[in-house]
């Protein structure tokens, strides 16, 4: 099929980048502007369908699967498309932004895949959409170096056939990208993801024995992968590549898509690669949506739910079961630790935390899992390789016993665990810490030896605002009011002066991140999503 007339030009609304010229190319603006004309007004009634669910959950505080596509779940003749051989073996990803030197590193990394984000690990500043576009092309046509100008140390690809595959992670659908608009109004950050980067590397990957492969975050429902599988079927005849040439991972990191995992796949069939078990983004997801459901769906302490907590068991088990039983890799959730390079007895403990978590998820019968850092990949390889051996995954592994009821999924109340008032001032901390490095363009942040990004920022201060409302009692007597985050805010700030000196603390963007975080935290509407307000703030 011939490429239809070119749609006018989408305008770029920003100072030059060096190299923009290469990704900004008249052809790739109009595929860009023709995805936005097709496939944005759908958007929008999607993210309208959201507004109206979350309003029918605020009245019935329940979930239920659906029973308008009971036949497809039913109906156990269907199976995703086989895996493309490049993305049959996935037991370690590495995760992380498209900056030059992650570009390098990750690809270089040893792990089977690098899911390069242009999502929650990358704020979204018009270099960082741009540049990381730039570092990509560079990638596959092997013209990537980097040299640190602080250390003086060079960077350089290893032989293709040592190179992860790459999976890259768009935008959610909620974000715009204020620098292309299209007749008047903002192109969605997803299309623009997407679109550059599918429109310049499709042909590329398949001529590199690979594909154009996607992660799709924080999907909904089973019309919103609908909509994505419309849009790979457009895009694949756009450019003249065979159907079927796309996969997409669909992260299932809200509470609302845990009851639509089969009828994700499905839609997505024929583009299909597996399914992924996040945390912080499904907790996040949970609070938001059951933020009105009283005492029963107060969380504790972000650290205090670990995947072993009974309803995370339920989603992961459910997850596994469902893909396996779909033809799908399951994969598992985040090893977010980052070594430290001074603390050897810290190394020592967070190895066998990682390592005790990669061997749960490979004996429950997940294909691979994620790190957040080369010197996991090593660790998490040993725990994949002791189940699967030289398979490529255990897809046969079809987990009949798991049996998940609707209200185990939402069981929030089967934990012991309580909210601290440790666990307050610490989502202060990281939440102020994170916003303020967001703020200056960094979506991938070490805080306290994790490598945090924006879910960890949007469960951090979703807690506050929860414990607040749900007027929680810590154990030390002290109520959660809007008052006790303000000082205890104000004590944070305070510490961060001190301890990075006066200097740095006014070159930083301290006071609009303490700012930010009180405002979404304490705001009586609660926001969506965080990212919503502080792209407002998002310089450049």
């Amino acid at each position: 099929m011939s490429a239809p007339a070119p749609s006018p030009l989408a305008v770029v609304e920003a100072e030059p980048l060096p190299r923009q010229e290469e990704v900004l190319t008249d052809a790739a603006l109009a595929f860009v502007a023709e995805l936005h004309r097709r496939f944005t007004p759908r958007r929008d009634e999607l993210l309208a369908r959201r507004a109206e669910r979350r309003a029918e959950i605020a009245r019935t505080s329940t979930l239920d699967f659906l029973p308008e596509t009971a036949a497809v779940r039913a109906d156990d003749s269907w199976r995703v498309a086989p895996a493309p051989a490049a993305l049959n073996d996935r037991r370690v990803e590495i995760t992380g932004p498209t900056d030059r030197k992650m570009t390098i590193n990750a690809l270089n990394s040893g792990a089977k895949v690098w899911l390069a984000d242009f999502e929650d690990a990358s704020a979204p500043t018009w270099e960082n959409v741009v540049l990381g576009q730039v570092n990509l092309i560079d990638a596959y046509t092997r013209n990537i170096d980097f040299t640190d100008p602080r250390s003086g140390k060079s960077y350089a690809l290893k032989a293709a056939d040592e190179l992860a595959t790459v999976v890259m992670r768009p935008r959610g659908w909620h974000l715009e990208e204020r620098h292309l608009t299209f007749e008047g109004r903002p192109v969605p950050g997803a299309l623009v993801d997407f679109g550059l980067y599918f429109f310049h590397n499709a042909k590329r990957l398949i001529e590199l024995g690979k594909g154009p492969y996607f992660y799709l975050p924080k999907t909904e429902s089973h019309l919103e992968a609908r909509l994505w599988n419309d849009i790979f079927v457009f895009a694949q005849d756009y450019v003249g590549i065979p159907q079927g040439t796309v996969r997409a991972t669909v992260l299932i990191e809200t509470i609302t898509a845990a009851y639509e995992m089969e009828e994700i796949l499905y839609e997505l069939r024929d583009h299909a690669a597996g399914l992924n078990a996040g945390r912080w983004d499904y907790l996040f997801s949970i609070v938001k949506n059951f933020r009105d459901g009283g005492q029963k769906f107060v969380l504790p302490d972000r650290n205090a739910v670990t995947m072993t907590a009974p309803f995370m068991r339920a989603y992961t088990e459910l997850l596994v079961r469902t893909c396996h039983k779909r033809g799908a890799h399951a994969i598992g959730g985040m090893a977010a630790f980052i070594p430290s390079r001074k603390d050897a007895e810290v190394n020592k403990v967070a190895f066998e935390k990682v390592k005790a978590d990669k061997d749960r998820e490979a004996g429950d019968g997940f294909d691979g899992s994620w790190v957040a850092h080369p010197d996991l990949v090593p660790i998490a390889m040993a725990s994949f390789d002791a189940v699967l051996g030289d398979k490529p995954n255990q897809k046969d592994r079809l987990r009949e016993d798991v049996s998940v009821a609707p209200g185990d999924l939402i069981a929030i109340d089967s934990l012991d665990a309580k909210p601290t008032y440790d666990g307050l001032r610490n989502a202060v901390q990281v939440g102020t810490r994170y916003i303020e490095a967001w703020l200056r363009g960094l979506g991938a942040v070490a805080i306290f030896n994790l490598m945090e990004d924006a879910a960890t920022a949007e469960i951090s201060r979703s807690q506050i605002w929860q414990w607040i409302n749900a007027g929680v009692v810590f154990e030390n007597g002290e109520k959660a009011t809007p008052e006790l985050a303000r000082k205890v805010a104000a004590e944070e700030l305070a510490a961060i002066r001190a301890e990075i000196g006066e200097e740095a603390f006014a070159a930083g963007k301290w006071q609009q991140a303490h700012d930010l975080l009180l405002h979404v935290s304490l705001d009586a509407d609660y926001a969506d999503f965080l990212t919503l307000p502080a792209y407002d703030q998002l310089i450049g």
